[in-house]
């Protein structure tokens, strides 16, 4: 399995099919493995780039707190489409890993060829909201430093496999946590091809599901029934079914 070296920190990284390069990144505290359930979809028409964010999984848990932040996780997806010689990619993503994607197109509009934004949120304008979602995370960090991996969780955190918790609660503390608004703020300047899936039954992301489909201009909503907050595992053939739908009806794969 290949890894890649970020000024000393190695992130695991899977390359499957050919074409042109399609980017996953997975939940706070899941795995590249969460898209297993993709690759066959996917593949026929593009290059899949699946990947363990720092702290998780295979690749490193460094540390210093200083290794884990939003800027450093863009950074790695930046320097993963270069590992294999792409110029852009589809950026696509659950939860985190969504916030991540819209995180990745304010940084690089020109990387980006189109953004899949799954079961997840852009961020809060309000500081006082902002301050709740960071103290909940701090609470996930400090949970994890007392006791250990989490044994519960959705269908994407249940099957993932990390050696400790020590980087997750980094990773909490660090990429979890939200300081501004931009990202929030850059959705009317999105200009590439996007969609929004959330499932059905994933409550506390709906709203947030409705509100960037509203905002990103053209964008697609698609909810996925009987589907919790990872809509992939949950419901693997609707789910693939509207992703390979809008892939297509954008013309983005080979």
């Amino acid at each position: 399995m290949p890894k890649l070296d970020r000024d000393g920190v190695a992130i695991h990284y899977d390359v499957r099919g050919e074409g042109p390069v399609l980017l996953l990144t997975h939940g706070y505290s899941a795995t590249g493995g969460m898209w297993d359930g993709q690759v066959e979809a996917l593949t026929k028409s593009f290059k899949l780039i699946t990947w363990d964010m720092r702290g998780h999984g295979q690749s490193d848990y460094p540390d210093d707190l200083a290794q884990y932040s939003e800027a450093l996780t863009v950074g790695d997806m930046a320097a993963l489409l270069d590992a294999v010689g792409a110029k852009e990619a589809v950026i696509g993503g659950l939860s985190l890993g969504g916030y991540m994607s819209l995180a990745f197109h304010r940084a690089h509009p020109e990387r980006t060829r189109a953004l899949l934004i799954i079961d997840t949120g852009p961020g809060y304008k309000n500081d006082e909201a902002r301050a709740g979602w960071n103290a909940t995370a701090i609470k996930r960090a400090e949970k994890l430093e007392a006791e250990g991996l989490p044994s519960g969780g959705s269908a994407e955190v249940r099957q993932a496999r990390h050696r400790d918790a020590t980087g997750l609660a980094r990773a909490a503390r660090g990429m979890l946590t939200q300081h501004d608004a931009r990202v929030i703020e850059s959705l009317p300047d999105i200009r590439v091809p996007s969609v929004v899936v959330v499932g059905a039954d994933d409550t506390p992301f709906l709203a947030a599901s409705s509100y960037m489909a509203a905002k990103i201009p053209g964008a697609k909503l698609v909810t996925i029934p009987n589907a919790g907050h990872a809509a992939n595992i949950d419901q693997p053939a609707a789910f693939n079914a509207a992703l390979v739908e809008f892939l297509d009806n954008a013309r983005l794969g080979a």
